[in-house]
């Protein structure tokens, strides 16, 4: 059945492709979701839990609620080099394909698209405001240059900093001035040195988004947007309040102000469902899938996804898709190019079938079936 479709989503994979759009803003390729769900017969709600760029698509009434997850948004500056295309793309796939037969094998599926998982949250915004209401499993697959069961999601905090001073003249009266970009500097410093001291896991990083105005003015105001990961949430608690004392030390040595501003919500740790897993890995293997770097043991890549915090709440995978990335890893424009072509369609509809075939297993395998309606008794 996805086979059948797979004309359409490539074509629906390298539209969002070609038109990036970045958290939050995600309106034609949101559109182009709800479209392409909507022609084949799914019940289509968009702008739910109050997010204008979130849909939620529908088909079925089995007893069994699976919620398949669809990503569309780009990164600044490199496009979809996330490859949010395929798995938007896979999503609508494999959506597609099991409401066609969701009430023979008993499942109610919804495609669900959320936006802004590049640093907004959107996963988590939509899972406090009821939008994984009724799930009784939750999953999504995302490109990698290689075929991986899981990653290591760390717990982030993305925050930004905002220093204020006074301006002066750089020349004739600098003693006038306090200088905000220095107190970044002095931060950033504080931080290089702490890294030393920091746990196997912690990471904090960022970038300067602004440093001044002019080079003969001191800087009246410096901002810079930062991460900081720990690999659980209870890390990061511990690791928030030493980055914290890094850019207040920015502050008093230079006598400027500090503003800390949340940017999204806290991301957490993932954890997977061991059977839905299981059973993910004999679907993929199926279509030709390998995991070579998880049967010898390698170490588990390691990011941060909003999918992490849905894991907490209802049982889900995350399994990774390689894709041929020709060296690149996620986040370099090469990836980017390489999430369309021959081996970026093969992941997009090996993604949609094996989730698809995983979906109707945890609807038929009657152990399976009753430890994930277990959870909603």
């Amino acid at each position: 059945m996805v086979d059948a479709s797979r004309e359409n989503l490539v074509s629906l994979s390298r539209d969002i492709h070609d038109d990036p759009e970045t958290s939050f803003e995600e309106e034609r390729a949101a559109a182009r979701v709800a479209s392409a769900l909507s022609d084949a017969g799914l019940e289509v709600e968009t702008g739910v839990c109050g997010l204008p760029t979130a849909l939620s698509a529908r088909a079925g009434s089995g007893p069994l609620s699976v919620f398949v997850c669809a990503e569309y948004d780009a990164l600044h500056g490199v496009g979809h080099a996330c490859g949010h295309n395929l798995i938007a793309a896979a999503a609508v796939g494999a959506g597609i394909a099991l409401a066609r037969i969701a009430d023979d094998v008993g499942l109610t599926v919804t495609v669900l698209g959320t936006p802004a998982e590049e640093g907004g949250g959107g996963k988590i915004l939509m899972l406090d405001r009821g939008g994984f209401e009724g799930a009784h499993a939750a999953m999504m697959v995302h490109p990698w240059p290689e075929d991986r069961l899981e990653g290591k999601c760390l717990a982030v905090d993305h925050f930004e900093v905002r220093y204020e001073g006074r301006e002066a003249h750089a020349s004739a009266s600098p003693e006038q001035g306090r200088n905000a970009a220095d107190a970044l500097v002095v931060a950033q410093v504080a931080i290089g040195l702490l890294r030393q001291h920091l746990r196997p896991g912690d990471q904090v990083h960022g970038i300067v988004t602004k440093g001044g105005d002019a080079v003969n003015v001191v800087p009246k105001e410096a901002i810079g947007r930062f991460m900081a990961r720990a690999a659980t949430l209870d890390d990061l608690a511990v690791l928030r309040p030493r980055i914290a004392s890094c850019f207040e030390a920015g502050a008093l040595a230079t006598g400027t102000e500090l503003q800390t501003i949340e940017l999204a919500p806290t991301y957490s740790q993932l954890v997977s469902d061991v059977g839905l897993l299981d059973s993910w890995r004999q679907n993929a293997e199926q279509l030709g899938r390998r995991y070579v770097a998880d049967d010898e043991g390698l170490p588990l890549p390691t990011f941060s996804t909003d999918m992490a915090n849905v894991s907490l709440a209802i049982p889900s995978i995350h399994p990774l898709v390689g894709i041929d990335a020709r060296g690149a890893v996620n986040h370099q424009p090469e990836f980017a190019e390489a999430c369309v072509g021959a081996s970026a369609e093969e992941a997009l509809v090996d993604g949609a079938i094996a989730m698809a075939w995983t979906a109707i297993d945890a609807a038929t395998n009657a152990e399976l079936r009753d430890r994930l309606l277990s959870r909603s008794s």
